[in-house]
């Protein structure tokens, strides 16, 4: 028996951007802690390397994983590099998660110890949006070519088959490249009581209002649709960089009774509204996945989104959901609405609804990751995942 082998627990370093208690937290940190934790509980020796938010304690320990929080948002990559440095002998395998770019850790681990590196979406569209142009092309070099030649030796994981394909097409990425979907979360007391009075119709949206999501759409909307449907409301939940600029807009529309912006609310109260509404929405421009789509489908509601990059495989289109062309957002939802008029096939879209989200489940999820893991680093062959209807 080998030192590495199943006499003492397997060591891995989750290394992610954030963590699920950072404020700029969202879908990539809940994905890397849901996943963490679950392999910590199955017994492996997991320490989770992220950025630290000003107010975060440096070392922490959460459901039996140490968490290590090193610098931040720019000096979080360096800094995470000289740890692992020092650390480089400790692990066995490390689950590299990019976001944006990854941490390049194998520059700094010995050759045999397997890197996963840990693909949300392609960012290569996003880096102008967010950066100056020599910055944003720094940025693209860094996911596609630099990243590309880093883990030529390693494996990837990729949470919906949209990335996958964006890794192939956009970043020519030609190694393995492994799918782990999302699982779910719903507040732990069961599904909630659905919010009463939210409009007619009553659409819902939950996101964080950054530039690559355009909720300056759902105004567009409102206004669009309001005429024929005087009691329509929308409410969008989630705070961000884009909350004052998006309140002027709703404001000099003339649609502050229309159009409620809740901010951050409680996962309780976020499951509520969802729950109490008609329809949910996405208008982003593109996806690794669509967390808040599944999280809406969990409770019966269809979603309405853009037909593009992740969204159209959380959105089964016709369904669980609609999914629209970029310039035809109002005559999805109208078509939706339509649809949902009808009591049975409202009935029958929320029973699909419910049946999609219930595939997504943190713990099968934890499950493929750890037999991956175990496979790469005991060179023992990983069962073949059960993948969700459609992917392969």
């Amino acid at each position: 028996m080998t030192a590495r082998g199943p006499a003492r627990p397997l060591r891995v370093a989750v290394v992610n951007w954030r963590d699920p208690w950072h404020p700029a937290a969202g879908g990539a940190e809940r994905y890397a802690w849901e996943v963490a934790r679950r392999l910590a509980a199955a017994g492996m020796d997991v320490r989770y390397v992220t950025a630290r938010a000003p107010g975060q304690r440096r070392r922490q320990e959460a459901e039996g994983v140490p968490i290590v929080r090193l610098g931040g948002r720019f000096t979080v990559y360096p800094l995470v590099l000289l740890w692992m440095l020092a650390h480089r002998r400790r692990f066995d395998a490390v689950l590299d998660c990019q976001n944006g770019i990854p941490f390049f850790t194998p520059w700094v681990l010995p050759r045999r110890v397997p890197v996963f590196c840990v693909v949300h979406h392609v960012h290569t569209e996003q880096f102008g949006m967010y950066f100056p142009p020599w910055l944003a092309r720094l940025g693209r070099l860094l996911e596609g070519p630099v990243a590309r030649r880093t883990y030529r030796r390693h494996a990837c994981v990729a949470v919906s088959p949209s990335t996958r394909h964006a890794m192939r097409e956009r970043l020519r990425w030609d190694g393995p490249i492994h799918l782990v979907p999302n699982g779910l979360t719903m507040p732990p007391e069961g599904p909630p009581e659905p919010a009463r009075g939210l409009g007619d119709p009553a659409l819902v949206c939950v996101s964080r209002l950054v530039p690559h999501k355009r909720l300056e759409r759902l105004v567009d909307l409102a206004l669009h649709l309001r005429e024929r449907h005087p009691g329509l409301r929308v409410h969008i939940i989630g705070d961000g960089p884009q909350g004052a600029a998006l309140a002027e807009r709703v404001a000099a529309a003339g649609l502050t009774e229309t159009v409620i912006l809740h901010g951050f609310v409680s996962e309780r109260r976020k499951a509520a509204l969802v729950a109490g509404a008609d329809l949910h929405l996405s208008t982003s421009r593109g996806e690794g996945w669509g967390l808040s789509v599944i999280e809406a489908a969990s409770l019966g509601v269809p979603t309405v989104a853009y037909d593009v990059e992740g969204l159209r495989d959380a959105v089964r289109d016709g369904v669980t959901g609609w999914l629209a062309c970029d310039d035809d957002l109002p005559g999805a939802v109208e078509r939706a609405l339509k649809e949902l008029a009808d009591p049975v096939r409202r009935a029958e879209i929320a029973a699909s609804c419910r049946r999609w989200a219930a595939v997504f489940d943190w713990s099968r999820t934890a499950a493929h990751m750890a037999a991956l893991l175990k496979s790469a680093v005991h060179g023992e062959p990983a069962a073949r995942p059960d993948l969700p209807e459609g992917w392969s």
